[in-house]
């Protein structure tokens, strides 16, 4: 896929410790054939002097997708989360919805006491490090998977 000045990208497979995440960028400029020089949307330089600038390799990069609007998840449904400047794919496992104050699903393992009127937050597991983490339903959203080979992005919700 050949891309241009501009275009938003994510960039993924960025080595050990980064397995199941990518990064939101954009084109800078292409150097040679097959690297690009990217610019990440919330990675930061060494010395936090501002984003991240840096060769990336062709076949790590792919278009961004589309957003998908949905009002919740399900059960079982495999999802990407944002956390630690990346997003994650992992699977929900659990569900928990706060009404007027109430607590309508609990997370019985965890022990914490949270008021968020109106907000559902999810439990994700994550197959690359066999964790468990809460997360609020702003900080996920449906995982779509890249067909490097057709150069589309598949959606399936389940």
């Amino acid at each position: 896929m050949k891309f241009k000045r501009g275009d938003p990208i994510e960039v993924f497979d960025m080595g050990p410790g980064f397995l199941g995440s990518f990064y939101d960028g954009n084109i800078i400029s292409r150097v040679g054939k097959e690297t690009y020089i990217v610019i990440f949307r919330t990675l930061l330089e060494a010395d936090q002097s501002g984003l991240l600038r840096d060769s990336v390799k062709a076949d790590k990069i792919r278009s961004k997708p589309a957003d998908v609007l949905v009002s919740g998840f399900d059960l079982g449904e495999k999802v990407d989360v944002f956390a630690n400047d990346g997003w994650w794919a992992g699977r929900i496992i659990s569900k928990k919805v706060f009404v007027s104050g109430f607590d309508l699903g609990l997370f019985l393992s965890f022990g914490r006491i949270i008021s968020k009127i109106g907000e559902t937050e999810y439990l994700v597991h994550f197959d690359s490090t066999n964790q468990d983490i809460i997360y609020p339903f702003t900080d996920i959203c449906v995982h779509r998977d890249w067909d490097a080979a057709n150069e589309v992005w598949l959606y399936s919700r389940n």
